[in-house]
């Protein structure tokens, strides 16, 4: 297992070499001057050469990407040029909201459709098995702003239920220590602003999950019905076993795999979706900080959140991979 794990940690290396080129040159194309955001549309040019000379964005684009790659190698992640902050510390402030709302947007997805899918396969080709269908078509055609924007109108306006935007009522007194809003207020023992912040969380979580759900539930009903009408399966029902053990050991057992890989990838459309879905919710995180940062030509900001975002993927991949080999031992030493 562990020259496993070593050989997809090596063939990561690569992969994100590779991205950071295709990272770094597409930023490069982005319309738009840093130096000219900065100083504003009535800076003279010789201002604005010299800032861009003092971001050393009036050299080669080779040489501008080697000094990026080395200052990434020695943990230094750049500055903001709008506020002159360093990137990295205000990731730190801002990712725990962005880890809060993908994982409960992945709970939201996960614990909803692979039971929707088992549900579709068990009562295959009937009205039922034609409802869940109709459902997670809806899911994949209704764009993720355009949903926030109905919960937060039906959920938040007319109803009054839930919360319309934001992290936890502003009015609250709760003291930031971990910058995870649910794990401050349980180490606070206040199970009041733990309830306020999953009552904050209900209808972003929906809306960016609603995506993932949809792919989800298609996924394990096709999975299942494969697996069901395999000879083993039959067999197992032919010798008497009752159709929970079926169920558990012979067929979910088998029908795992896809549904694995599809929820690695599922989490690279929650860190593209959180972007939009912060947006619209006003949540203050990684996605909405990025938004600001492409309006605003922030160069090192919108680098180091998408390469952020890419070192995660492959990370969720590398894990996938390594849930593949306990799954199936074939895979692991083939």
């Amino acid at each position: 297992m562990l020259k496993f794990i070593a050989r997809r940690l090596l063939l990561a290396i690569p992969t994100l070499f590779g991205l950071s080129i295709v990272l770094f040159m597409f930023v490069r194309l982005l319309p738009g001057d840093p130096a000219r955001a900065i100083l504003g549309q009535h800076a003279t040019p010789e201002r604005v050469a010299a800032l861009r000379e003092h971001l050393g964005l009036d050299n080669p684009l080779w040489q501008q990407y080697f000094t990026y790659l080395g200052n990434i190698l020695q943990g230094d992640f750049g500055t903001s040029v709008i506020n002159g902050r360093p990137v990295i510390d205000e990731l730190l402030i801002r990712f725990p909201a962005t880890i809060e709302l993908t994982v409960a947007a992945m709970l939201f997805a996960a614990g909803v459709g692979i039971p929707l899918g088992r549900f579709a396969a068990r009562n295959a080709h009937g009205w039922s098995d034609g409802a869940v269908t109709v459902v997670s078509l809806l899911g994949i055609s209704i764009p993720v702003f355009v949903l926030g924007l109905m919960l937060q109108y039906i959920f938040a306006v007319q109803l009054g239920w839930l919360p319309s935007s934001g992290r936890i009522d502003p009015r609250t007194n709760l003291e930031i220590q971990s910058n995870f809003v649910l794990i401050d207020s349980l180490l606070m023992g206040r199970l009041d602003l733990f309830w306020d912040g999953i009552q904050h969380l209900i209808l972003p979580a929906i809306a960016l999950g609603s995506i993932p759900l949809a792919i989800i539930t298609r996924i394990t009903r096709a999975s299942v019905l494969d697996v069901s009408n395999e000879d083993y399966v039959r067999t197992a029902r032919a010798k008497g076993l009752t159709e929970r053990r079926v169920d558990g050991r012979h067929v979910m057992r088998n029908a795992w795999l896809p549904v694995v890989t599809v929820l690695g990838l599922q989490v690279g459309g929650l860190l593209a979706g959180a972007v939009i879905t912060e947006t619209v919710f006003a949540w203050n995180g990684v996605g909405r900080y990025v938004v600001d940062a492409i309006n605003d030509r922030d160069y090192f900001v919108v680098q180091t959140t998408i390469l952020l975002f890419a070192l995660i993927f492959v990370f969720v991949n590398l894990g996938v991979d390594v849930l593949y080999g306990l799954l199936n031992p074939r895979i692991r030493y083939s």
